[in-house]
């Protein structure tokens, strides 16, 4: 190294020295100031000797490393082309994604056209394009598309605008073709990835060739959002317009068409300004593009007016209750998931009517002054002869409280469960003028103490008509006892009960089992249909978004009970309505009602079950306290907790309604075939011992002596007389042949309703009378002894009739 340097060196002094040689001038202290730099650099090692292999070392280290890049980004492009080939060759056209195919599903009340609400994932209603006017695809087109009818489904320049956008600024951006943007919402799913992309462009490659340009942009615009909720071209024009898309205007085409980028930022009541810069584009292009003329093209330069945009619940109000009751009930089905029905773009007709859930609803919400806010009501209208549900309340707001009052909410039905069990005794072969014990305090075999009636009340010696009329506690539980509590609660399930009932108390006769309003509607709509059981529905039909039905609930009619027994049972209950717990209803009504009340037994509920034969209604209330725990019902507004009082009321205001203008239809004539005291004789006070009068009892005390008392009845007649009405005055003229007896009594009765008074003795003889009004029908008997009774009544007056001894 040190000979090099020297030679490097020597030569570099002649080089100098022959540039003075030459006659170069020389500029002194410059030159030597040159010199010495040179020499300066040349004891610091730094010589251009030096220098010059450094420099071919680093260009030739360069070159290798652009060689090496050059080489990458070669095979980084067959890698690439070579990936797509693969990816192209690979992909295939996947089934629609799940979610771009969603529908709204739409419920209507039974008329077919008004809306309840809905149910969606997405707000969709896929539509057939070939309904929709020309220009609403070409306005699509113009807006995101241009070249969709000439390009092979990708834009090679919009894909590399993306690339250079997405590697300057970070953001993620993808190709703006009508196919990609179809090939992403309708099949893959939202996607920014690079890999995704790709995938995304080979696809509308693919569909390109696979599909009509018409079928892509069809299934384009009823995929895309649109803005206010709504998905796709039809339920755009329904939220902006308020009409279908094949009714759209060409400018409500280019505005919907306009705002497609960013329709929340540019619908027309956020911005109309932008909203009217991007309608007024689409109308250029449309013109340019030859798709509209010019005239046209004037004639549409305006913002169209929208309807107002008020985002809302639709499970808001009562709808909620509706809504999830159908839902519910479908799934309940087996035929239908919730994703079903979320998706499917199904149209449910429900079974309920319009007119009449509105009616229900105001009753229902109507609270009196003083009410507690405490207090909770559940009601439900049915027609019993074919299950449909035609009114439910259960609540005011289904968003302050999703628990539904006519469906879920539990209390003790009380004495609206004694029907079940005089449905046994007549099956049983009971005749329903058979004398039982109705005072209070009395005991029963398995129960601990005295059983009582409602206010401790002495009936005396009444028969089944009376004891069902004044809800008798004590004359129930005999029935219970002699029928067995397991098969009154048989007969309750029989009937459609569904919540769970004791079989071993002796109670269950008086309502201790908590049920639901829509359980006893069930049980009691069985009876009231003479014994045929539909089961409660509110769904009618179902039919998919091609309209083809796929689901169809049709009347079951299963035969349950004996016709006969039922009409007994409504005949019964018809008392309970002229002067009974529901004293007056009937008259009100106009028509005859069958009816029964209930109280809880701690007074936390009261209940009224009451129909005709085209209509059933039934309504509870109940006050449990902040924990869902029951309390007492307090006194309010003049009702107190008795059931005669306010769930009766919201019967009587409802009905009132309802059956405004409608047919008066005639309950069945019942037909007592039973025997006196059961088919053993043990039954009340036994086969000696019968009651001449029909349908209904005293409301007030009587005091009784001796082998036979005497009650005084009430008839079951209205002003208006049906061929049931006049069955039932048939029934109060003297029911048997008094016979000779080996004791003797007498006794009296009297009551707000009318009075009774008779006498038995040695060969036993009896006579009975009772007023109360203009109709008046007689009758006798005839036996060893004698029996008369007669009946008036106008709109709810008294019968009298005497009981003796009966053979």
């Amino acid at each position: 190294m040190v000979s090099q340097s020297r030679t490097i060196s020597s030569g570099s002094h002649r080089s100098a020295h022959a540039s003075r040689h030459a006659g170069a001038p020389s500029n002194g202290p410059a030159q030597r100031r040159r010199s010495g730099a040179r020499h300066g650099s040349h004891r610091a090692g730094g010589s251009r000797g030096t220098r010059r292999p450094n420099n071919r070392k680093k260009r030739s280290i360069l070159k290798r490393v652009l060689i090496a890049i050059g080489i990458l980004f070669a095979a980084g492009i067959v890698t690439g082309i070579g990936a797509f080939a693969y990816l192209y060759i690979t992909t295939e056209i996947p089934q629609a994604d799940k979610i771009a195919l969603s529908q709204k599903t739409t419920v209507y009340y039974a008329d077919g056209t008004t809306e309840i609400g809905s149910f969606a994932e997405q707000n969709r209603e896929i539509i057939s394009c070939t309904d929709l006017p020309d220009y609403v695809g070409k306005a699509i087109v113009a807006s995101e598309d241009r070249t969709f009818y000439t390009n092979k489904g990708i834009d090679l320049k919009g894909i590399a605008r993306a690339l250079v956008n997405n590697i300057t600024t970070g953001s993620r951006q993808g190709g703006s073709t009508i196919t990609q943007q179809y090939a992403e919402r309708y099949y893959l799913g939202e996607t920014t990835s690079y890999l995704g992309k790709a995938h995304e462009a080979i696809l509308a490659l693919k569909l390109a060739q696979a599909q009509d340009k018409n079928e892509i942009l069809c299934n384009y615009m009823n995929t895309i959002y649109l803005g206010r909720g709504a998905y796709g071209i039809q339920a755009a024009a329904q939220a902006y317009f308020n009409k279908d898309a094949k009714d759209l205007t060409l400018q409500q085409a280019a505005m919907i068409a306009g705002i497609i980028p960013s329709p929340s930022s540019w619908d027309p009541a956020v911005n109309s300004a932008m909203a009217t810069q991007r309608m007024k584009r689409v109308l250029n292009i449309m013109q340019e593009d030859g798709y509209i003329t010019a005239a046209e093209h004037k004639k549409a330069a305006t913002l169209p007016d929208t309807i107002e945009y008020s985002p809302s619940n639709v499970f808001s109000g009562y709808n909620g209750y509706l809504l999830t009751t159908v839902e519910n009930e479908l799934i309940n089905s087996g035929t239908f998931t919730k994703d079903d029905i979320e998706t499917g773009g199904y149209k449910i007709v429900t079974t309920l009517d319009k007119d009449m859930q509105s009616e229900i609803q105001t009753v229902g919400d109507t609270r009196p002054d003083g009410m507690p806010s405490s207090i909770q009501v559940g009601g439900i209208a049915v027609d019993p002869r074919d299950g449909t549900v035609k009114a439910m309340y259960a609540g005011s707001d289904y968003l302050t409280n999703q628990y539904n009052n006519a469906t879920q909410a539990n209390f003790q039905p009380g004495s609206t469960m004694k029907p079940f069990a005089l449905l046994g005794a007549a099956q049983e072969g009971v005749n329903f003028n058979t004398l039982f014990n109705g005072n209070s305090h009395q005991h029963f075999a398995g129960v601990e103490n005295d059983v009582s009636n409602a206010l401790e009340l002495n009936w005396g010696y009444i028969n089944l008509y009376q004891a069902t009329a004044n809800s008798v506690n004590t004359v129930f539980m005999d029935v219970n006892e002699h029928l067995t509590p397991q098969r009154t609660a048989k007969i309750a399930h029989e009937a459609g009960i569904e919540s769970d009932i004791d079989e071993t108390s002796p109670y269950n006769v008086l309502g201790i089992n908590a049920s639901t309003v829509w359980d006893l509607a069930q049980g009691h709509s069985t009876i009231a249909a003479n014994g045929v059981k539909n089961t409660l529905h509110v769904v009618s039909n179902v039919t998919d978004y091609k309209g083809t039905e796929v689901y169809k609930v049709t009347a079951a009619n299963e035969r349950v009970f004996d016709a006969n027994d039922c009409a007994l049972v409504q005949k019964a209950m018809q008392g309970t309505t002229v002067n009974g717990t529901a004293t007056g209803v009937a008259a009100t009504l106009g028509r005859a009602v069958a009816g029964k009340s209930g109280t809880a037994n701690d007074e936390t509920a009261a209940s009224f079950v009451g129909y005709v034969p085209q209509l059933l209604n039934v309504w509870a209330i109940w006050n449990p306290d902040e924990n869902g725990s029951p309390q007492v019902v307090p006194e309010f507004s003049g009702y107190g907790v008795s059931s005669t009082g306010y769930p009766a009321h919201l019967f009587t205001e409802f009905m009132s309604q309802a059956l405004a203008n409608s047919e008066v239809i005639a309950f069945p004539t019942a037909t007592d075939d039973g025997k006196i005291g059961g088919p053993d004789g043990t039954w009340g006070l036994g086969s000696g011992y019968a009651s001449g009068s029909g349908t209904s009892g005293n409301s007030g005390n009587s005091n009784n002596s001796g082998s036979s008392g005497n009650s005084g009845s009430n008839g079951n007649q209205s002003d208006q007389q049906t061929e049931s009405d006049k069955q039932n005055q048939e029934d109060t003229s003297g029911d048997g042949q008094s016979s000779g007896g080996s004791g003797s009594g007498s006794g009296s009765g009297s009551g707000s309703n009318g009075s009774g008074n008779g006498s038995g003795s040695g060969n036993g003889s009896g006579s009975g009378s009772g007023s109360g009004g203009s109709d008046s029908d007689n009758g006798s008997g005839s036996g060893n002894g004698s029996d008369s009774g007669g009946s008036s009544d106008t709109g709810g007056g008294a019968s009298g009739g005497t009981s003796g001894n009966v053979n």
